[in-house]
C-alpha cells in the first residue's frame, strides 16, 4: 500500500467512525469508547486518585435515605447515639443524605490515616461486589488501623460468614468516596443484569 492509498484509507476510517450514522459505526464507537475508558481513562484516573478503583457504581440500596435529613435522623438516631455519634457529628459527615442505588461514586486513595468516622469507604469482602458503607468507628492496635462501617439504611453493622464490617482491616480498603454522580451507574447495573439474563436463557 502506497502513501496515497494509506491516506485514503485513513480518511474513510475517520469518516466511518466520526460521521457515518450507520448501525455498524455506532457499534464500533461503543467498542472504541469501552476500550478507551477501560484501558486509558480508568487506569489514568486510578493513577491520579491513588486507587485501583477510581469510579464505582452503587449496586445496593443500603445507603439510601428516601427522606430529608431531619426526618431520617429522627427515625435512625438511636443506633448512632448508642455508638457515640450525635446529630452534629453526622451532619458534618460525607454524604450526610446518603446516596442511591445506581449512583456513581468517585474514590481517592485508601490511606487509613486519612479516613475518619463519617467518611464513606469502599472495601473488599468475600462478596462479589465491593461494599460501600459509612465509617462509624475507627480503632488501632500494634498490628494496624481497623474500621467498623454501617449502611445508613441498615439496622446495624453486618456481621456474618460473608461479611464482617465490625473489623475491617486497612489492607482491604479500596478507597474513600469524595464525589457522587447520580444514577449514571445504572448503565453498569443494567449491563450486568442483561449478561445474567443471557446466562439463564
Amino acid at each position: 500500500m502506497n502513501k496515497k492509498e494509506f491516506k485514503k484509507l485513513l480518511k474513510k476510517t475517520w469518516y466511518f467512525i466520526w460521521e457515518d450514522n450507520s448501525i455498524w459505526s455506532w457499534i464500533v464507537n461503543i467498542i472504541l469508547a469501552f476500550i478507551l475508558i477501560k484501558f486509558a481513562v480508568y487506569p489514568g484516573l486510578g493513577l491520579i486518585l491513588s486507587t485501583s478503583h477510581p469510579v464505582v457504581a452503587v449496586v445496593s440500596s443500603s445507603m439510601e435515605h428516601d427522606m430529608d435529613f431531619e426526618a431520617w435522623w429522627e427515625e435512625n438516631k438511636e443506633w448512632y447515639m448508642e455508638n457515640g455519634i450525635n446529630k452534629e457529628d453526622f451532619e458534618t459527615s460525607s454524604f450526610r443524605n446518603g446516596f442511591n442505588k445506581g449512583d456513581i461514586m468517585v474514590l481517592v486513595g485508601k490511606d487509613a490515616e486519612n479516613i475518619e468516622v463519617g467518611n464513606v469507604i469502599v472495601f473488599r469482602s468475600s462478596k462479589r461486589d465491593p461494599i460501600i458503607h459509612r465509617v462509624v468507628k475507627k480503632f488501632e492496635d500494634d498490628k494496624g488501623i481497623y474500621f467498623q462501617t454501617k449502611g445508613d439504611n441498615n439496622e446495624d453493622s453486618i456481621k456474618n460468614d460473608a461479611l464482617d464490617e465490625t473489623n475491617i482491616r486497612e489492607d482491604v480498603i479500596i478507597g474513600k468516596a469524595v464525589l457522587r454522580v447520580p444514577f449514571l451507574g445504572y448503565i453498569k447495573i443494567w449491563f450486568v443484569e442483561a449478561l445474567k439474563f443471557l446466562d439463564l436463557a
